[in-house]
This record gives structure tokens, sequence and C-alpha cells, in this order.
């Protein structure tokens, strides 16, 4: 049975998902982009195919020795893909977007679609059922959030994520939470609106780490998929990965 890596090096943390033919098996967090991190992967599982979704500095290595070890393909503007850029500078777009596009154009083909990213960033992605993808927009992720009020301010504290907030809070903490927990959800709900009175025949899909939460706070009809990142990455590695 074809195995394919995919991996994903994110601002936030390192991510490999294993497919076995075209079924998602399982997502590996790693501890580092080390090569002895990376050799073991490839032990392991003795995949086929393997992409690279990166969108940090990683280990120059990495790239020479997936290539060695299976037929490796790494993201960027020149890759393959299933949908077209009509952008001033496709080279500036984000790999974790290009596969997030990709995906949407996968598996909901006739659709407008809306795919947002929870992140380190939030980043909203538009394709129309031509598949173009239109670009869309990006704001602070919601670490990011507590973290930049706390640093540029003298007296507000770091405050962690706390699910079960009031929307009107009664001390700092809760004000905080709720200024940045609500605030994401009530962005994400006008931005929906915005495109939903724009398009018809309108999709959207949400995900990242937080999907699962906001999801449920969303007065929008949405499709929340944790994995599609890595399904829209695992779609591209077919494309590209053909020999």
């Amino acid at each position: 049975m074809k195995k394919t890596l995919c991996f994903d090096f994110g601002n936030t943390c390192l991510k490999c998902a294993v497919f076995e033919s075209d079924i998602f098996k399982e997502q590996i967090l790693l501890p580092d982009d080390s090569l002895v991190t990376i050799e073991k992967l490839l032990q392991q599982h003795k995949p086929q195919n393997t992409i690279l979704s990166s969108v940090i500095n990683h280990h120059a290595a990495i790239e020479n020795i997936l290539n060695q070890k299976s037929n490796f393909h790494k993201l960027s503007y020149l890759t393959k893909v299933n949908f077209t850029t009509p952008v001033s500078k496709p080279e500036t777009i984000g790999a974790d977007r290009l596969a997030l596009v990709a995906a949407a154009v996968h598996f909901y083909p006739d659709k407008n679609n809306l795919v947002i990213g929870l992140g380190s960033c939030i980043t909203y992605n538009f394709i129309n059922q031509y598949h173009q993808f239109l670009g869309g927009a990006i704001s602070p992720g919601m670490e990011m959030r507590f973290k930049t009020m706390h640093e540029h301010t003298a007296l507000l504290p770091i405050v962690q994520k706390n699910w079960n907030f009031p929307v009107i809070g009664y001390d700092t903490k809760t004000n905080l939470q709720s200024g940045v927990i609500a605030g994401i959800t009530y962005e994400i709900d006008g931005f929906i609106d915005y495109y939903a009175s724009k398009y018809n025949n309108f999709n959207v899909v949400l995900t990242g780490g937080d999907s699962a939460y906001f999801a449920g706070q969303l007065k929008n009809k949405i499709f929340a998929d944790l994995n599609f990142l890595f399904k829209g990455l695992y779609a591209i590695s077919e494309v590209n990965n053909c020999k």
C-alpha cells in the first residue's frame, strides 16, 4: 500500500500526516526539525511520496534527505496546483494557504469557497467556482492577540484561553478573554456574512487547532475539518509526485 508523508512546518508547531493511499491515518507532532527526527519517520513509515509545506527557516538538509528517500516535493508558488492565482505576486502566497485552497478545489469543486485557517495568524482564503484563488485576508491569531496586548501595554497581564469566559467580562482577565475569543468569533461571522452577500453557491470550511470550538460558536453554517490542510497537501503531492 502506497504511503505518503505530508509535512507541515508552521510558526507554532511542526507536524506530519501519514496517508495510506488516499486515506488519512494519523497526525504526528514533531519535537523538532532535526535530521534524526526526519530520518526516524522515514525509517518507520518508508513512504513512496513526501511533501513539505514550510513557513519557517527549517533545517536545510531536510529537503535533501526527503529527496533521497522518496518522491519529494516542496510546496511553493512554482508547484502545480488545481487552481489559478490571478494575483500580482503569486510568489508571496504562503505555502499553508496554497494547501488550503487546493483542498477546497479538490473536495468542493463546484462551490465558491471560503477557507478559514486558525493558526498563528487567521487566514481567510477565497476561491471562486472557477477555481481562481482571489486572496482574502490575514489577521492575528488567538495567542498572538493575547501576547501582543501584554507586550505592548504596561499593566495588562498575559492571559491564557479559557472557553468558559463571559462575554461581558467582570475583571481584567475575563475582559481580555472576551475581547480575544469573542472578538475572533464575531470577526469570522462578519467575514462570512460579507462573502455570503456577494456570492451564491457559497461554502465555508474552518480548519486549524481551535476550529472545533469556534465552529460551535458561529451563527453561520460551516464545515469544520481539522485535517483540511493535510488533505490539500496530499492532493498536491499526487499531482507533483507522479513519476
